[in-house]
């Protein structure tokens, strides 16, 4: 229970610095526009650096 517990408040923490994050460099106007562009630039951030760990795997 106590690791439900912890990996709540990890989540919670992240969304909430995300969002933290997009509001100091969007503004409350254009809050949800923002949202949508900073979360495409980690989906795709997160998604070259998967690429770039399973590309030596195939190689061997």
């Amino acid at each position: 229970m106590a690791f439900l517990r912890g990996l709540f408040w990890l989540v919670l923490f992240v969304v909430l610095a995300f969002c933290f994050v997009v509001l100091f460099q969007y503004g409350p106007q254009n809050f949800a526009n923002g949202f949508q562009k900073e979360f495409a630039r980690a989906k795709s951030f997160v998604v070259k650096q998967v690429e770039k760990v399973e590309k030596p795997k195939k190689q061997r």
